[in-house]
């Protein structure tokens, strides 16, 4: 009995100590299936906004909650699909090939998600992985539309590329490109088609066209810089520094110390501050600090002649508006040496009207017209040109005071007081002979004064008109009773005419 009653107690213990060793264990897989009933939940509601937000055309916003589900549950095939759906809608093909082909894995036989890798692979010219993707569609399933459909646009193209590089070994650029564009319909998301049609381009004389497509090219592939670089380059050559100085940085975002790209971007990109302060400078008609920044693009290039010619063009127009004419003629002629451009001719026809070259700043104006007869600023510069010369054999107003022509009011009232002060008659009432001259000289005077500073005769003025001409049917004698308002002035003064 004692011994039946012992051995009770002995296996109680060992229940009491089994169960407190096992106690912590069930305690773990009751908080793992907890866990696991928790992040299904949360799953399905990733996946349920995921697909709200897809129907409302927010992508962005349901990839992200699909990216949260696959996290939850990295195991099921249709998670994966839906994100590999958004990645085709927003065109991060290389994304959803991933995607697809993790689906594919888990389940070889899910036919849309063969068709969509395949339909990608088309997009991309790669086109025997696209046939093979299609073929195994049709294997399990013949009379799927939309595989058929699809692989029967596969040979036409591929014959396409084909006839397209055949034309461009034999030099017919035309004939090539246009095949490559037709294969494009098919393959848009191909860079490789855009680089290769990118080369005909250049070797057709289309430098402009081939930016386009080596930028398509670049967009394509995310880690492209061999591409960037082509990029850079040739918008330097085409004198575009400022885009090829942005393209130079994409491959330096890539690749920091790349071995073609940082000596690149070391090169130009002192040109190109230059070049954009020279811009900013003639924007804000700060002509002397656009001549400068102008002249030290034109000392760091000698080379590239689009890129010399942008720095000349500036001085041009630079010299141009600050009046220094000798030096605006000599960069406008340099400038059209390189590259003819109607702006540049009517930059020197501005020069050579302040020389007084009035023949040839009518060439000019003519030539500009003659590259775009709609430009207005030609046609107005020719006849302001054409007036001007008519003008030279009158009276000249800013001559007259000695301003120049872009003299403000202040200016000429200055000089005005200066010269009415110069030339006042009473100055020579013992000089009959000078008298009469000074009498003449100080209504001329008086006519310059009245003329500038009143803005609608400036105006006409600048055009080639007279405005105090009779002949022109606008005026006539200038106001003569501001002379009693002659600020400062001795003088008493009568005209007497005969």
């Amino acid at each position: 009995m004692l011994k039946t009653v012992q051995m009770v107690q002995l296996m109680e213990t060992t229940h009491r100590n089994l169960w407190l060793k096992l106690t912590p264990y069930l305690a773990l897989f009751i908080f793992i299936d907890l866990s696991e009933c928790i992040n299904q939940a949360e799953v399905d509601r990733h996946l349920e906004l995921g697909k709200q937000y897809l129907a409302k055309g927010q992508l962005g916003d349901a990839l992200s909650h699909y990216h949260s589900a696959v996290e939850g549950d990295p195991h099921n095939y249709l998670t994966y699909f839906k994100r590999g759906t958004v990645y085709l809608a927003l065109g991060k093909a290389k994304n959803a090939i991933s995607d697809f082909d993790l689906v594919l894995e888990m389940k070889p036989d899910f036919t849309a998600a063969r068709i969509s890798r395949g339909n990608i692979h088309l997009k991309q010219a790669n086109y025997d992985l696209a046939q093979l993707d299609f073929y195994n569609v049709l294997k399990t399933d013949p009379y799927n539309q939309e595989a058929n459909d699809l692989i029967a646009r596969i040979d036409p193209a591929k014959e396409r590329v084909r006839l397209a590089e055949y034309y461009y070994a034999h030099d017919d650029y035309i004939n090539a490109i246009n095949l490559v564009t037709e294969a494009l319909e098919t393959s848009p998301w191909a860079a490789q088609l855009y680089e290769l049609r990118a080369e005909m381009h250049m070797n057709n004389g289309e430098e402009m066209a081939a930016v386009s497509d080596i930028r398509s090219a670049t967009k394509l592939q995310s880690d492209n810089t061999e591409g960037y670089f082509k990029l850079s380059q040739l918008l330097y050559k085409l004198g575009h520094a400022s885009e090829s100085l942005k393209s130079i940085r994409e491959c330096l975002k890539l690749d920091p110390e790349h071995k073609d790209c940082f000596p690149f971007y070391k090169r130009i990109k002192k040109v190109e501050k230059f070049l954009t302060e020279a811009e900013t400078a003639l924007e804000n008609k700060s002509y002397q600090e656009c001549i400068d920044a102008a002249l030290k693009a034109e000392k760091n290039e000698k080379e590239v002649q689009n890129v010399i010619y942008h720095a000349k063009r500036l001085l041009c127009a630079c010299y141009s508006n600050d009046e220094q004419s000798d030096d605006a003629i000599t960069a406008c002629t340099e400038a059209l040496g390189i590259n003819d451009d109607p702006n540049v001719y009517c930059d020197r026809a501005e020069a050579y009207l302040q020389s007084e070259l009035y023949d040839d700043a009518i060439r000019d104006y003519k030539a500009a017209l003659e590259m775009n007869s709609q430009f207005e600023r030609a046609r107005e510069g020719l006849n302001k040109a054409e007036n001007r010369q008519k003008q030279s054999e009158r009276r000249d107003y800013y001559k007259i005071l000695g301003v120049k022509r872009t003299a403000s009011k202040r200016e000429i009232t200055k000089a005005y007081r200066k010269m009415a002060q110069k030339w006042h008659p009473d100055n020579y009432q013992n000089d009959e002979k000078m008298k009469k001259i000074a009498e003449k000289k100080f209504i001329d005077i008086a006519a310059a004064k009245e003329v500038l500073t009143d803005d609608e005769k400036r105006r006409q003025f600048d055009n080639g008109e007279d405005p105090l001409d009779p002949e022109s049917g606008r005026g006539g004698m200038p106001n003569f009773h501001q002379f009693h308002t002659f600020h400062g002035s001795p003088f008493q003064f009568k005209f007497h005419f005969n």
